[in-house]
């Protein structure tokens, strides 16, 4: 799988947004996303135009209805709004379209959030409570495909992995079953977290995208400086 270094547009890799950064804590991070996909454009200002023409693009060539193009921009569009109103960092997205007529979606979207103060930090008694969770609540309770683990990610240690079903309402147009694959890593010196968290509606298909989501999650690391080295920079500006 070829994975490219995952950029916000055409820039550089986005700094962690935090104002307080303690002593000790990564600068900034970079994550990894396959070459076949795309960056959800997640700036009001530009994201509908990016959206529209990025779908246009995919679609060319396809044998694909103009209702069901529009439709998928309308959908991404609203993902994108969705995305950004949760403070997403990033999103990477996956959409292909099948001879068919049908799709291959998936989503990793990069969140951060800090563990109110009080609450526990201790990476395995948070993933066992949400496990416990995710045993009562998920559509997958008892299948393989509801896990929750701890596993090690390389350069960055010890991080709390779970996978469930779900049914998630579709903007209120219906209830669409699918598959959910959640990476916990710990901001060192801090108690703050990343979330990679990735979906796609592709259930058949699971097993295979949680590998992909994997490989995607084996990439990120952190970095002490805030600037990323110049040949980073340089190839963002030349759009690369």
């Amino acid at each position: 799988m070829n994975l490219l270094e995952a950029q916000d547009g055409d820039r550089p890799p986005r700094l962690l947004p935090s104002d307080e950064r303690p002593s000790g804590a990564p600068a900034r991070y970079t994550l990894k996303y396959p070459s076949s996909w795309a960056h959800l454009d997640l700036d009001p200002n530009t994201r509908d135009v990016a959206i529209r023409r990025r779908i246009e693009e995919q679609a060319k060539g396809v044998e694909v209805e103009r209702e069901r193009v529009d439709a998928l921009i309308r959908d991404t569009r609203k993902s994108a709004r969705e995305a950004y109103a949760q403070g997403a960092l990033q999103v990477g997205y996956l959409l292909g379209f099948l001879p068919d007529g049908s799709t291959l979606n998936a989503t990793a979207m990069v969140l951060r959030t800090r563990i109110p103060e009080g609450e526990p930090t201790d990476l395995p008694q948070m993933m066992l409570a949400a496990g416990v969770q995710n045993s009562r609540t998920s559509v997958g309770r008892g299948t393989d495909l509801n896990r929750v683990e701890i596993m090690e990610l390389p350069e960055v240690g010890s991080v709390g992995r779970m996978t469930s079903l779900e049914d998630f309402d579709y903007f209120g147009q219906a209830t669409i079953r699918t598959a959910v694959h959640q990476v916990v890593i710990p901001v060192p010196s801090s108690r703050d977290l990343m979330i990679l968290a990735s979906t796609t509606p592709n259930i058949s298909l699971a097993e295979k995208f949680f590998e992909v989501f994997d490989a995607v999650a084996g990439t990120f690391r952190f970095h002490d400086s805030e600037d990323p080295p110049q040949d980073v920079v340089a190839g963002a500006e030349n759009g690369k």
